[in-house]
């Protein structure tokens, strides 16, 4: 008898029993695992499966878990539910894949609905649940910040810094010595250079600064001063090892967990207005046609002019403030020429491909205990955008430089997305008489902003943005340059944020050290911890994303409780095989399952055209349809939201 391959995947289990196993290749795709074939295999863990059934053209192949090589998992966040004699523990993660028991010893003193911290003792076998123990009792479920506590230690991310590293940050002057300043291009005191950081009002860690003025030959000079985080952190240091173990810096609303320590961060790091700080800057000269025609990186020392806003720069780009107008006037030239080569800039990019996707974020407001009081689309500028194309740009130089210096280096990565995808997604497309205009040999960027300019303005922009997104691969760290296919780029790195990211302030200390790696075993040294550091940022840079993405659905649900039964028009924003999504213009997003519809339709999924149509009425919902609905669920612990759908004749009232 033939012997089964064997491969290795995570599997990713679904809250109705089945669940998926994933491979690293994103051209692989996933297999299916049946309830009876998960072999007691949990949320994420690494496991070895067997092909049971191949693909075939209605239906991926199916598999069995046959080794679980490594648990993702050894404790779990979740509410107790205490017995007399024992207690169980739910798990925040309903896809987890099990309730844990708790034995009468094993409770600690943790109560009935206390959120909680369980070890796991032993794991699920044979139909027998976990068994775990009480490691920490977190407070009850529905206090304030505890929402956010449990996410902290659901995903075991390091909210608080060793104290050795705090000894090592507190150790760092606030002060720059005379010695570095006179190794350095010094630009505090350069007559009309004036030097801007550009914000959001609440931001605290400023790492960029531009400046922006006229060649003599009629080009642009942009100059992006980014913090010399390298200066402070070194190689092998304390606070180096630590800043790779986060790998990036976590924004939870109401909360940060920073990459470094707030010494630094907000302190001698920052590029605060009026302070001497050190930086590393690129200067490029920048033709009319948005082409940069020369660039250089070099060590300087600035003093920002001012801290600015995005919201004051816009009131002064378009003059809707005169008191902002007269307190800023001295620098309206200023903001007036870099309003005119961030629209250079981007008509260049939009031009060669770049993709404009309009996918508003939400902007979550807490009050002072922490609970959501408004949820919102986040409101963008041309502000925004300066900043955006202005870094965008230096990111891009500083890549290609050093990609032609063949020097060891991190890259952002963003590959071409596989053909059959976009296959998928030209199907939805048809039905609104577009396509992506791509052949398997040639996937080009400008094929997607075409559609993107075609739906521009229209009620379908949102819903397409959205899906072309699902259609592109994620982007990634990597040692090696593939170019950035959202971009349009060749070449792309990040090197704005050091104080935030861990690739940008390797590289740093990359452009720093240059020059005195000479030996070839230094730069083979140097090659590998490019390689091993990509790894762990790209890793880290998904856990971050899973938690601030959760942080963001428990806030929205908590906001939401308390308008169960009110009334709203949304957007059809995905279809399934189980209902479908609506999105509210709030950017809410809720559930409706077919036994919500109101209809005694049954409802076919096309998976093809991802549409719902009914077989007697022939009544059809397809993405980008507008549809009433009524909330009826809104969990905060389940991170769940429910709708109905609301018919013609029972909507006289709406939610205002």
């Amino acid at each position: 008898m033939k012997k089964r391959k064997k491969i290795i995947g995570t599997f990713k289990a679904n809250e109705r029993g089945f669940g998926f196993v994933e491979f690293d290749d994103e051209n692989e795709e996933d297999v299916f695992i049946s309830p009876k074939h998960l072999g007691g295999a949990l949320n994420g863990d690494k496991v070895e499966i067997i092909i049971l059934t191949p693909k075939n053209k209605d239906r991926r192949s199916e598999g069995k878990v046959v080794k679980i090589l490594e648990r993702e998992k050894s404790e779990v966040v979740g509410i107790f539910q205490k017995n007399r004699n024992f207690g169980f523990v739910v798990p925040d993660d309903r896809k987890f894949g099990t309730d844990i028991f708790i034995s009468k010893e094993n409770c600690k003193n943790a109560k009935n609905n206390d959120k909680v911290l369980a070890k796991i003792l032993k794991y699920p076998e044979k139909g027998k649940n976990a068994e775990g123990k009480i490691k920490e009792v977190l407070g009850k479920a529905n206090s304030a910040g505890i929402d956010m506590l449990s996410l902290v230690k659901e995903y075991n991310l390091p909210y608080e810094f060793p104290v050795d590293v705090l000894e090592e940050a507190r150790k760092i002057p606030n002060y720059i010595d005379q010695k570095e300043i006179d190794r350095r291009i010094d630009l505090r005191n350069k007559e009309n250079m004036h030097i801007f950081t550009i914000d959001g009002e609440d931001a605290k860690d400023l790492d960029d600064a531009i400046w922006v003025g006229m060649a003599n030959n009629g080009h642009f000079l942009l100059d992006v001063h980014i913090a010399d985080v390298s200066h402070y952190v070194k190689a092998g240091s304390k606070l180096d090892r630590e800043a790779i173990l986060r790998g990036t810096s976590i924004y939870m609303l109401d909360r940060v967990i920073p990459m470094l320590p707030v010494e630094l961060s907000n302190g001698i790091c920052s590029l605060n207005a009026g302070e001497d700080r050190l930086t590393l800057s690129c200067l490029m000269e920048i033709d009319s046609n948005g082409k940069v025609v020369a660039s250089d990186v070099y060590r300087s020392v600035i003093r920002v002019t001012e801290r600015m806003s995005y919201t004051d720069v816009n009131k002064i780009l378009n003059n809707l403030d005169e008191e902002v107008c007269k307190k800023y006037e001295k620098y309206i030239d200023d903001f007036k020429l870099m309003e005119k080569l961030a629209h250079i800039l981007k008509n260049r990019r939009l031009q060669a491909g770049y993709l404009n996707l309009d996918i508003p974020e939400s902007k979550i407001t807490l009050d002072k205990d922490g609970v959501a009081i408004n949820v919102e689309p986040y409101k963008l500028t041309f502000a925004n955008e300066i900043i955006e194309q202005f870094m965008l740009t230096a990111n891009e130089s500083v890549a290609e430089k050093f990609y032609w210096m063949e020097f060891p280096f991190i890259y952002r990565v963003h590959e071409e997305p596989d053909y059959d995808k976009i296959a998928e997604t030209n199907k939805f497309l048809f039905n609104l008489g577009m396509k992506i205009k791509v052949s398997r040999n040639n996937i080009y960027p400008k094929a997607f902003s075409d559609v993107l300019e075609e739906i521009k303005g229209t009620e379908y922009e949102k819903v397409i943005s959205t899906l072309i997104l699902r259609t592109l691969k994620v982007a990634r760290y990597e040692s090696k340059n593939k170019g950035h296919f959202g971009i349009a780029s060749k070449f792309y790195c990040h090197f704005t944020s050091p104080i935030r990211r861990y690739p940008d302030l390797f590289i740093h200390r990359v452009i720093n050290e240059y020059g005195e790696y000479e030996r070839k075993n230094e730069l083979e040294l140097l090659h590998s911890k490019a390689e091993e550091y990509a790894k762990i940022s790209s890793d880290r840079e998904k856990i971050a994303t899973k938690v601030e993405r959760d942080a963001e659905d428990i806030k929205k649900a908590e906001f939401m409780q308390d308008k169960i039964g009110e009334v709203y028009e949304g957007v059809i924003s995905s279809i399934t095989s189980f209902g479908m999504f609506v999105e509210l213009e709030s950017t809410v997003e809720g559930l409706i399952r077919f036994e919500n519809f109101n209809s005694n339709e049954y409802f076919e999924y096309n998976e093809e055209l991802k549409i719902l149509i009914g077989e007697r009425t022939r009544t059809t919902y397809k993405i980008g349809d507008k549809v009433k609905i009524r909330v009826i669920e809104a969990n905060k612990l389940l991170r769940k939201i429910a709708f109905e759908l609301v018919k013609e004749e029972d909507d006289s009232v709406f939610a205002k």
